[in-house]
């Protein structure tokens, strides 16, 4: 049997369902294709992982028509507190200066997947759930798509095939895309915390000589911890006890929320910078973490790969409402050149963080400190740091 859509979106998740949300009433044949069944997204612990969302981000899935069901159930970051252990350096940056009401947001990624879905469910978007695609072939002038779909064998026709399914891409395996990937030797450990003192809003990223530890506010008293270790410390740390372990990461964070407990069993991810070699092939284009999977410090990957649907979605109606072709490879290329300046600019971010506040040489450290005491008196230079906090970068 054989299909045909204008655009064919190879996952549904987050940033393949937010690109969908986004072209809905574009006048396209859009087709969405999915691996996992409903139930079987609900069960997965993915759904569970706290997302920063930047205030960038927050206007997107406003535009997309689902932030006032998500923010019901997301936490305002209304003050962010910089520090580097044991030394003098602090800064701290607050929305009001900014006139806003909050600087960004944190909500789980299973509230975000439901919004999506829900508005999916009453859209003209085919969704195909449970499939598994099995082949790719580019031509001229479409991309011929092998997929098993319930059993059945589907062949689909798209202009354009969006690869928005993830770290482990089938569709940039299938494609032969290599990867360039770069270890930091380092490892995030994940955990939830409940804390004595109320986070009164505020996002903690506390630099230590192992790298960042980040506590984002869930509820008034609970918090998503990010800690980066080195990747022996964190096979220490994750074989600790309760008690040693939460003894270790109160020793590490302070008492900013008072004393701190487990609200669950903390897991070990090893951190790389990971980059598709290309972002484009012959009528297909990656998204989010099928083209890159960068370090969560100051929590940029979702915010990241949501601005490459956004981009992609407002070129591709702008290139059908000119009658033009948005699978020709000059269309894809000067889209790739555009988003590429963006993950350059994040990469050259959370790199420096990673460099600068995991070092513990004493000039490089008394340098940094004198830098972050700067950001914190001079108004010019934290309004420039509060706007990247808020995801107002860069976009395409």
């Amino acid at each position: 049997m054989t299909t045909d859509y204008d655009v064919l979106i190879v996952g549904g998740g987050l940033v393949g369902g937010s690109l969908a949300l986004a072209l809905k009433d574009a006048s396209l044949r859009i087709g969405l294709v999915e691996v996992l069944s409903d139930a079987e997204r609900q069960a997965s612990p993915a759904g569970d992982r706290a997302l920063a969302l930047s205030r960038g981000t927050v206007q997107i899935l406003d535009g997309l028509g689902i932030w006032a069901s998500v923010a019901p159930h997301a936490m305002a970051i209304r003050h962010i507190h910089v520090s580097d252990r044991g030394h003098f350096g602090k800064t701290r940056l607050d929305a009001r200066d900014r006139g806003a009401d909050a600087l960004g947001h944190v909500a789980l990624a299973r509230v975000l997947e439901d919004a999506i879905q829900q508005q999916l469910d009453s859209s003209s978007v085919t969704r195909l759930c449970p499939a598994r695609i099995m082949g790719i072939q580019s031509g001229q002038d479409s991309a011929l798509v092998a997929l098993k779909h319930c059993g059945d064998q589907l062949n689909i026709s798209a202009g354009l095939v969006v690869a928005a399914d993830g770290g482990n891409s089938t569709v940039r395996t299938l494609l032969g895309i290599e990867q360039k990937v770069r270890a930091y030797g380092q490892t995030a450990v994940v955990v939830e915390v409940n804390t004595s003192k109320d986070t009164n809003y505020t996002a903690y990223e506390r630099f230590t000589s192992s790298g960042p530890l980040a506590f984002l506010p869930l509820e008034r008293r609970k918090c998503s911890v990010v800690w980066t270790l080195t990747d022996e410390e964190a096979e220490d740390f994750l074989h600790q006890g309760e008690l040693e372990f939460t003894a270790s990461l109160q020793e590490a964070f302070g008492y900013w929320l008072g004393t701190l407990s487990l609200a669950n069993r903390p897991q070990g991810f090893p951190l790389k910078l990971i980059q598709a070699e290309r972002m484009t092939d012959q009528r297909v284009v990656l998204i989010g973490n099928a083209m890159h999977q960068i370090h969560p410090v100051a929590g940029q990957g979702f915010n990241l790969g949501l601005r490459d649907a956004a981009v992609l979605a407002e070129r591709i109606q702008i290139q059908n409402r000119l009658g033009e072709d948005f699978g020709d490879p000059l269309f894809l290329g000067q889209y790739a050149g555009a988003r590429q300046a963006d993950l350059n600019r994040v990469i050259r971010f959370t790199d420096s963080l990673v460099r600068i506040f995991s070092n513990e040489f004493p000039p490089l450290a008394w340098a940094r400190n004198l830098a972050l005491m700067s950001l914190d008196r001079i108004p010019a230079a934290k309004r420039l740091l509060s706007r990247h906090a808020m995801g107002y970068g860069i976009r395409g």
